[in-house]
């Protein structure tokens, strides 16, 4: 059953992204195609769950655990980023870079390893361009995704969820 229904989800996927390819075919391959769909997909889910928390959920205020303070933009970052984490690694694994030699187990592990570092330079970004730059947090957030996005995509593309196996001997 469950089979069945990923394979629906992503046969639904595939023909609602691949309807729009004809449009770009001159620009873009089929598989950058699919990854800027896809991420910017879920980049706008993203914007849009941190621009409800920070505003609405948040209401701007900072969070205060036991043990530790969270400013309102970092905590929304937070909240968005456990949202849209699955979703990002489903579409990439099943719709964007099919065909890894990988195992899934490795595939989510180094696609765990490059979210990290996204992790990490959102945060200094974010850090950045608000505190530093005085810019509004949910531009400051579209700003830091337009810069991830090309180091995501090579990364991915490249480490995650690779085609080929790379060897000395040729």
């Amino acid at each position: 059953m469950f089979r069945s229904l990923h394979q629906k989800i992503r046969t639904f996927i595939l023909s609602l992204i691949d309807v729009f390819y004809p449009i770009f075919k001159k620009w873009l391959p089929l598989q950058t195609f699919r990854y800027a769909a896809c991420g910017g997909g879920t980049t706008f889910l993203n914007i849009l769950i941190y621009f409800i928390t920070y505003n609405f959920v948040l209401k701007k205020t900072i969070v205060h655990l036991s043990f530790v303070a969270i400013s309102p933009h970092i905590a929304a970052f937070i909240i968005a980023f456990f949202l849209t984490f699955p979703i990002g690694y489903y579409l990439n694994t099943f719709v964007v870079f099919q065909g890894s030699y990988l195992k899934k187990r490795i595939q989510l592990f180094r696609y765990f390893l490059v979210v990290c570092i996204n992790i990490l330079l959102n945060y200094l970004f974010i850090k950045i361009f608000v505190e530093k730059f005085g810019w509004y947090p949910t531009p400051s957030v579209m700003a830091t995704n337009a810069i991830l996005i090309v180091f995501s995509y090579f990364s991915q593309r490249h480490f995650s969820f690779r085609k080929e196996k790379i060897g000395f001997n040729k």
